[in-house]
């Protein structure tokens, strides 16, 4: 090979790797900041320093909150500490959330929550809750029946699938079916790191039911947060690397129909639909190279982002919330309920907060 050969190949590589940096740095959101928004009577929920990833309100104000993941590539507070299921009384005046119990048999040792997501089965009100699950960094999925008598999680199925590597959240339709997104395509850590890299978009979105498993949706760079419109015809998919909203329609044999993209300047996490307002809230990362590359000197930020009017050609998108870490790192979740904000995060506190 001759010597002007090698310089040009050299160039070309030189410069591919180039271009990928700069695209990855716009996927992290590199070089943003992000100037302060508070909120009135921000208080700090009790009991709750390990994470608050994702939390799921029911019509009667009670809350499921999912704290203490351990996922690849993300600081852990408490890395030995197992994770829980708190219980939060949105009617009640008291802030500090109670863990709930498990039924016996299950192995709360590894048990690693981060999605979740209920269901009330309109027979008889039989609340399911569906917990994406890492044990020793794997996925699962858990299914438990809520008993509200005794305050327990009655474990009822742990579900694993070659479809579901690497899921992230999940939107229950049934009592064992749902939509759930894969935020990578690799499980290997390096893989992963590459996946990133390489901006591959090889990410999706899955459905599973007892009797059939398949993609429904894909091409995302990394799909996050999904949920579901009040009217039960459309699907919102977080593209957290995308800093984008994905609205998918449902249609009779689960499949998914690309609708429209809403593009966003956040890393945006979880998605949560209000029920009274068809608003979409979510949280997320200003500056997503603070969150992979923590650094006690240069804190993670928080974002909350409401989404008005998401079907319409021009929808509204509003921040309502930004910290600079100094009060709460790293949100992964924001919702509502009677005037009130709560927003979760990844691995730190949990923040609630007037929105008047």
């Amino acid at each position: 090979m001759g010597a002007l050969l090698k310089l040009t190949l050299i160039g070309i590589s030189l410069a591919f790797i180039a271009e990928r940096i700069v695209q990855l740095s716009h996927r992290l959101n590199f070089s943003r900041e992000v100037e302060p928004i508070d909120l009135p009577n921000c208080q700090l929920l009790k009991g709750i320093e390990y994470g608050s990833e994702d939390i799921d309100i029911l019509p009667n104000g009670l809350a499921f909150i999912s704290s203490g993941v351990k996922y690849p590539g993300i600081i852990s507070l408490a890395p030995e500490k197992p994770g829980e299921i708190f219980l939060w009384d949105l009617n009640e005046e008291n802030l500090r959330p109670n863990s709930l119990r498990f039924s016996s048999g299950f192995d709360i040792s590894t048990f690693s929550p981060h999605g979740i997501s209920t269901y009330i089965d309109e027979k008889d009100d039989t609340v399911y809750l569906f917990v994406v699950n890492h044990p020793h960094y794997k996925t699962t999925i858990e299914i438990f029946k809520f008993e509200e008598e005794e305050n327990v999680l009655k474990h009822l199925k742990t579900i694993k699938h070659g479809l579901l590597p690497n899921v992230n959240n999940i939107v229950p339709l049934g009592p064992e079916s749902f939509y759930a997104t894969n935020d990578y395509y690799f499980s290997d850590f390096t893989m992963r790191h590459l996946e990133l890299f390489f901006g591959l978009g090889w990410s999706d979105v899955v459905y599973y039911s007892p009797g059939e498993v398949r993609q429904v949706a894909s091409g995302f760079y990394s799909a996050n947060g999904i949920a579901m419109s009040t009217d039960k015809k459309f699907i919102y998919v977080a593209d957290i690397f995308g800093h984008t909203i994905t609205v998918l329609e449902k249609q009779a044999d689960w499949s998914l129909s690309p609708v429209k993209v809403l593009q966003l300047d956040t890393l945006l996490d979880n998605l949560v639909v209000d029920p009274n307002t068809g608003d979409i809230w979510t949280a997320g990362h200003p500056n997503g190279k603070k969150l992979l590359f923590y650094n006690p000197d240069d804190l993670p930020g928080s974002e909350v982002v409401r989404v008005q009017n998401i079907h319409s050609d021009n929808p509204i998108v509003t921040q309502v919330y930004v910290n600079n870490g100094s009060v709460i790192q790293a949100s992964s979740v924001a919702a509502v309920y009677e005037g009130k904000l709560f927003i979760g995060t990844v691995f730190h506190k949990a923040l609630y907060c007037d929105l008047e």
